[in-house]
């Protein structure tokens, strides 16, 4: 029986070139490719993966393939996986189980699969195979040494698990490390929810009102490439620190109620549930756009939106016309599921190299460390984020001072002073 279920294992040629592609834009990871190619620290290894199946996720896998371990993988959205990139990695051998367009039911089959070959690392990007097996194989986790989350959601949910004494093995923070969460999550979630809704929408984003829900790190990535497309920028906020910062850096703060009314593209980005609800779509203007780039696609109360719409007519790709009884129409992307991989191809390359560089070795870390460890949430070490950011720093052709030793001994000094 073939050890994967994708949806067209004929698309592997087209998958192949783009993770060629992706591979030319990732000198980091391919960089520890080669070296752990050689040294094999995750030999013995059986990483169970639900990551989205993206041609990064792609070099990820081979890479972690390479370092000596046995894979299996399942995406962790239910239209977030590239078919030619899965194509292309069961086509090399790869246990996987992902296809774009997934059934709820389907989608935690995908990730059953990936839990039969009993991992002994799990890696995640929202905690669904984590939670998986916490709450419908807790057996399993006898024999995992430890795991990795990718995302702010998931490491959200771990945390509570975590403090609720409920957290089986320890799992590290990737999302936490400060060479992804301020690269990945401003630069790879602005620039690629954009491109997500211009290809969904093909729209003019110079002169729009763009609402931001959320100014963490991804809304602040969105707001600030939107504002590069010469969109008027509003930001609504919950936390007044978060919405401080907003006004300071030049954004409309306002709440949502009062946004509804004047915004032309919505976008959230919150990982809270319900931030777009029916008295919300009720006051937006004819033709309005709403999507969400959060990892659930519970920030838009889509139930609420397709109540209020006489008629729901899919235009183009990724893009549903939700006629309103009041006679208005709202744009709902990607149904509400993840706009930059839903309807385009998420993150560039060149900053899912960090991303996954880190995730390569929080596993190399637990594969060593992980019995030794506390059932808890744990962070990247500063040296891990120094040692990823100057490989990164130097492909980029930048080089940086040093301190000398007295500069680095006053540093240390307390009494110096006037």
């Amino acid at each position: 029986m073939a050890n994967f279920k994708v949806k067209d294992i004929t698309l592997a040629d087209s998958g192949r070139r783009k993770i060629q592609w992706a591979e030319s834009r990732m000198p980091v990871l391919m960089a520890f490719r080669q070296k752990f190619s050689k040294t094999k620290p995750l030999s013995g290894m059986k990483v169970a993966g639900c990551l989205h199946v993206t041609k990064e996720t792609a070099v990820l896998i081979e890479t972690i393939v390479a370092a000596g371990a046995q894979v299996s993988w399942s995406g962790c959205n239910p239209l977030s996986t590239q078919d030619d990139v899965a194509a292309a990695l069961a086509d090399t051998g790869i246990s996987i189980y992902a296809w774009h367009g997934q059934s709820v039911e389907e989608f935690y089959w995908c990730i059953d699969k990936t839990l039969e070959f009993k991992p002994t690392l799990t890696l995640d990007d929202g905690a669904d195979l984590i939670f998986r097996v916490h709450s419908e194989q807790p057996k399993l986790a006898k024999g995992i040494l430890g795991g990795t989350e990718e995302t702010t959601t998931g490491v959200h949910r771990l945390r509570a698990m975590a403090d609720a004494g409920k957290l089986l093995y320890p799992v590290m923070a990737v999302n936490d490390a400060e060479t992804k969460w301020d690269f990945d999550n401003v630069y790879g979630t602005g620039q690629s929810s954009i491109d997500g809704i211009i290809r969904a929408t093909s729209v003019l984003l110079a002169g729009k009102n763009f609402v931001v829900a959320g100014y963490g790190h991804c809304g602040k990535g969105c707001a600030l490439r939107a504002r590069g497309m010469g969109a008027n920028v509003i930001v609504t906020e919950v936390d007044p620190i978060a919405a401080l910062k907003a006004t300071l850096e030049g954004f409309q703060v306002m709440t949502m109620d009062k946004a509804a009314a004047i915004g032309d593209i919505f976008i959230t980005a919150t990982g809270v549930k319900d931030v777009i609800v029916k008295r919300h779509f009720g006051k937006m203007k004819d033709g309005a756009i709403v999507c969400n780039t959060g990892h659930y696609d519970c920030e838009i109360n889509i139930k609420d939106l397709y109540k209020l719409s006489k008629k729901v007519t899919e235009i183009r790709p990724n893009n549903e016309e939700c006629r309103l009884k009041n006679g208005h129409r709202v744009y709902l992307l990607a149904k509400g599921r993840l706009v930059n991989l839903a309807a385009a191809e998420g993150h560039p390359s060149e900053v899912m190299d960090m991303s996954f560089a880190n995730q390569l070795l929080a596993l190399v870390f637990m594969a060593k460390q992980g019995k030794k460890l506390d059932k808890k949430v744990f962070v990247v070490s500063k040296e891990q984020d120094q040692e990823i950011a100057g490989m990164k720093l130097k492909t980029t052709g930048a080089a940086i001072d040093k301190l000398t030793a007295e500069q680095l001994a006053y540093i240390n000094d307390y009494s110096a002073g006037t």
